[in-house]
């Protein structure tokens, strides 16, 4: 389907269009059914971002950045309810193995962990004994190590966090172990770092870099780094270029196929690296993440909405 044959439902409509996908390689057309399209289940967001599924309670948590709070979308029945505000300002979220909700701060310059009896505790806040800038996106490997990106986007300017001066000098990846604490950079070559994600078999970890937000001809791609049992990052070649704005924010599939954001809604990358297929969104998207009883659906954050559309394929359990 191109994106030329597209055709808009009627304003007010919950379904968005009768045609959302792009086959741009013939392993993508099992993947979606043509019939499901792409809903619209919540609007009113400034920069919707950070999605994460709670199967427990099969809900989504989100961030609305700029209004400094986090929103949740009950599943059950729709309804939308403000989580926390303010919230320091957070951006990405995932759910670790325990069913906690693990944070990314821009406000408190942090990682944190919302605990189950409903604490808010510090996970990392410094390297090397210096404020880290603005953890942006975060991942719990199956370790209990948690890894987090960690650009300048919100001591940038106030509109997502508090100006500010960087402190550590640079954009790194960051790995917390599990057992110590401790916080080390296990990526040191990206100009800003964005979302992030393991493989299946946790041996590869895929990271954005979205340098192209503050200097043209800087870095809009994924790159893929070798890791190791022990955590040791190392390699770092270039996996796509984004040929529509920026990725952002991604999740993979069982079988390693990584949905990503992009300027022109979601785009499927095959673990090879090419680029199969796109689902269209309304707005430029920011993050995704699979939910649904089976994992199977596809929510996603993009600019001032929450959008959700039913795929053919079912998300990696990370949880």
């Amino acid at each position: 389907m191109r994106r030329e044959d597209r055709t808009l439902a009627e304003t007010g409509e919950t379904k968005v269009a009768a045609a959302d996908y792009e086959v741009l390689d013939q392993r993508f057309a099992r993947l979606f059914n043509g019939s499901a399209s792409v809903e619209k289940l919540f609007t009113g967001c400034r920069w919707a971002e950070g999605p994460a599924w709670f199967a427990a309670g099969r809900y989504v948590v989100w961030s609305d950045i700029p209004n400094n709070r986090m929103l949740r979308y009950d599943e059950t029945d729709g309804h939308v309810s403000v989580f926390r505000q303010p919230c320091g300002y957070t951006n990405g979220h995932t759910v670790d193995r325990q069913g906690r909700l693990v944070s990314c701060e821009h406000g408190g310059r942090r990682v944190s962990r919302t605990e189950h009896d409903g604490r808010v505790v510090t996970i990392a806040d410094r390297w090397q004994g210096k404020r880290l800038n603005s953890p942006n996106d975060v991942v719990v490997k199956s370790d209990g190590s948690i890894w987090f990106t960690d650009p300048t986007y919100g001591i940038d300017s106030d509109y997502e966090g508090d100006r500010a001066e960087s402190e550590t000098g640079g954009c790194n990846v960051y790995r917390v172990d599990p057992d110590t604490g401790e916080v080390e950079a296990v990526v040191t070559d990206m100009v800003r770092p964005n979302g992030l994600a393991f493989s299946p078999d946790e041996r590869l970890l895929y990271v954005v870099d979205t340098g192209r937000s503050h200097v043209p001809d800087l870095p809009v791609h994924m790159k893929v780094y070798d890791v190791s049992g022990a955590g040791r990052v190392s390699g770092g070649k270039l996996f796509a270029v984004c040929t529509e704005g920026f990725f952002d924010g991604f999740r993979l599939d069982e079988a390693g196929r990584i949905w990503t954001s992009a300027g022109d809604g979601i785009h499927c990358y095959d673990p090879d690296g090419t680029l199969i297929g796109k689902v269209f969104v309304p707005e430029p998207s920011a993050n995704c993440v699979f939910g649904g009883q089976k994992r199977n659906v596809l929510y996603i954050c993009a600019t001032t909405s929450l959008y959700a559309v039913r795929l053919m394929v079912n998300g990696l359990k990370t949880y």
